[in-house]
């Protein structure tokens, strides 16, 4: 099975930020506030690997170094921490500075035994098509068209396959993504329009972007899901996937302006 350390660089290779600056051991990664993920530090090391020692004083001159590099883009600070041993000093430090906890996030896992049977009715492409990103955007979408643009390069800067089911009528029904990073799959994107809910499109989707990703081969699978997303999570354990660790993103405190008279 694939180690921690391993699942965070086919996560950053999945969703590749525009702009992104390695800084002692840090990723910073902006793509002008379209996502999170993309627009977040990675801490790629911890402390001691990093050459941070886990001294608080160098650990807080780094973020507040990072700190500097997101003022310049007009971003807040946003770190994207996974729960675990190695992150402790850093959350530590984040928690004295009052960040935020948000979108708690689960990893999940699986291999290519004992796939689900693919789909009838799947269409598969290699580039999102406008229906397609309308679908997610719909879903997913935070923002307009500029916003949407900014987002599908950071989708299509990464190898991948994208699924399309429509209804009976050929609307589009739902759609998800498989990211395909150093022989893996990372199932991204997954959205079914509000009129097509609990209908079984996600389901098919799902089965359909495995069924492909086993076609060529890939080692395992991989996907996110929010904490909060208990349907999506008995969706995943259905289809084989199985925990793998978490994270979530630790966000500065928004500063007040200086008031006045």
């Amino acid at each position: 099975m694939v180690d921690q350390a391993a699942i965070e660089r086919l996560m950053d290779k999945a969703w590749p930020a525009i702009e992104r600056e390695d800084a002692g051991g840090w990723v910073l990664r902006a793509s002008e506030g379209v996502t999170q993920r993309a627009n977040s530090v990675w801490p790629r090391q911890t402390s001691g690997e990093a050459g941070l020692s886990p001294d608080n004083s160098v650990i807080e001159a780094a973020v507040r170094a990072a700190g500097e590099w997101y003022r310049r883009r007009r971003l807040p600070l946003i770190f994207q921490v996974f729960e675990d041993a190695g992150s402790a000093a850093l959350n530590a430090v984040l928690d004295r500075q009052r960040f935020t906890r948000q979108s708690e996030t689960r990893i999940m896992v699986r291999d290519v035994e004992g796939l689900p049977a693919g789909q009838p009715g799947l269409e598969i492409t290699q580039q999102p098509s406008v229906e397609w990103l309308k679908v997610w955007w719909s879903v997913d979408g935070r923002g307009g068209e500029a916003e949407m643009a900014v987002a599908r390069k950071i989708l299509t800067a990464c190898p991948s396959l994208y699924a399309l089911i429509r209804d009976d009528d050929g609307v589009p029904a739902a759609v998800g993504r498989l990211a395909l990073v150093d022989g893996w799959g990372g199932i991204y994107s997954m959205a079914t329009s509000a009129t097509h809910r609990r209908r079984g499109y996600g389901t098919r989707v799902l089965g359909g972007l495995l069924e492909a990703g086993a076609h060529l081969g890939l080692e395992g699978f991989w996907l996110l899901v929010t904490a909060a997303n208990h349907g999506a999570q008995s969706l995943y354990t259905q289809a084989g996937f199985s925990a793998h660790g978490s994270y979530l993103y630790r966000q500065a405190p928004l500063r007040r302006a200086p008031g006045g008279c």
